[in-house]
């Protein structure tokens, strides 16, 4: 096991706070000379399905714990999900049921395994404990917190102060005191969560102290921007990279991301010394197109390895700087025949909608045929044959294929 010192530097890149910073030097000091590995948590809720890159943010400091000979515990939130985490919400979550829960459950874990060692993994589901609780313990954790301390947190504070005051639900409330209450039960001494969870994490170390247990060390970590630039990454806003894509589509995206957001994404994102991201990302002395492919190839390569990796960056140089139609293209069966040209990029699933895929025409956006015969003229009928190829842009392309 490496030197106390040597893991705090290690663990400390890439995070916002470590709350109290002492105390986890001390717990680092105390492991390293017991030879006992600390208990470091992190909970997920499967709300939804996709993993995206934003999430692996936190997943990649539990895989370096991990790395470093500790005890990783990933706390699946089947109870925590059916309340929804409010943390950095405007509104109440819509609510889940338990079958939804736990089939996100299984694909989660699925996605998870991609980033952390998930067989030296404890996974626990909090519904182990909260599906056992009385009434009465329910209100003696409810007892723990005030009114006034929960309307501190800045989510409900400026939910309440709107006008018209947004509503907050009493079951929302409940959720820090369920998420803190996690870390008694598996006695925690590390929680990683993002910088908005800071609140939760907190609620931890309340709670571990009224049970007689050392008190956690709460580790924030940045906010991911998505491809924008600006927001947060997510699947809502469609500004995001999934652990689940293909190489080709993580790559792709990737290299869609506007060169200001390279440092953060190398450094929340990829292993490399300070120095080579230093190097990368200093426009003076390297090229930002090819610090972005390079950047491209390293989150690829994490996912799908080196050679698929290799592979994604010659089918985007293809198609990009070469101009050539890719490899493997999506088939999509389309009857054959004459068919209007907006009706054709709908089908091909190129467009989400007919008000969309008439703009993309108009726009100049669509070729057809391996000439590229650009189409903006939304009321040209096409004569829609098998292997006939149809491209939006320079990112999506579609082959058809007889219905």
């Amino acid at each position: 096991m490496r030197s106390a010192a040597e893991q705090l530097a290690l663990l400390r890149r890439g995070c916002e706070q470590i709350t109290p910073e002492g105390d986890f030097g001390k717990m680092l000091e105390a492991s390293v000379a017991s030879g006992k590995p600390l208990r470091v948590k992190y909970g997920i809720d499967p709300t939804g399905i996709d993993v995206h890159l934003g999430h692996t943010v936190p997943l990649r400091k539990l895989r370096q714990f991990q790395e470093l000979g500790h005890q990783a515990v990933l706390i699946i939130g089947n109870y925590t999900a059916l309340v929804g985490d409010p943390s950095g919400r405007d509104q109440t979550r819509a609510r889940l049921t338990p079958e939804q829960v736990e089939a996100n459950a299984i694909d989660y874990l699925r996605q998870v395994a991609k980033v952390i060692d998930i067989e030296r993994t404890e996974v626990r589901r909090n519904g182990e404990w909260f599906s056992k609780f009385s009434f009465l313990d329910v209100m003696a954790l409810t007892g723990k917190i005030t009114v006034q301390r929960m309307l501190e947190r800045d989510d409900f504070t400026k939910r309440f102060r709107a006008e018209p005051s947004v509503p907050i639900s009493l079951h929302e409330c409940l959720y820090p005191l369920m998420q803190g209450h996690d870390s008694v039960e598996i006695r925690a001494d590390v929680e990683l969560g993002g910088s908005e969870q800071l609140f939760n994490l907190m609620m931890g170390r309340r709670l571990q102290e009224e049970a007689g247990q050392r008190p956690q060390v709460c580790m924030t970590l940045p906010i991911l921007r998505g491809l924008d630039g600006e927001r947060r990454m997510g699947k809502s806003l469609g500004n995001y990279v999934g652990v689940g894509m293909s190489a080709q589509e993580q790559f792709d995206r990737t290299m869609s991301i506007p060169d200001g957001l390279m440092r953060e994404w190398y450094e929340l994102l990829t292993d490399l010394p300070a120095e080579q991201i230093a190097q990368r990302t200093d426009q003076a002395n390297f090229s930002p197109f090819e610090a972005k492919k390079l950047l491209a190839a390293a989150i690829v390569g994490g996912y799908h390895g080196i050679e698929a990796s290799t592979a994604a960056r010659q089918g985007w140089e293809k198609r990009f700087s070469q101009k050539q139609d890719p490899d493997i293209i999506p088939e999509v069966a389309v009857p054959l025949g004459a068919m209007g040209i907006v009706q054709l990029v709908k089908a091909l699933n190129l467009a989400p909608s007919g008000n969309e895929a008439r703009r993309l025409v108009e726009s100049g956006s669509v070729t057809v045929g391996p000439d590229r015969s650009k189409i903006t003229d939304p009321k040209v009928t096409i004569e829609v044959t098998a292997g006939l190829i149809v491209r939006v842009g320079s990112k999506k392309i579609a082959k058809v294929k007889p219905a």
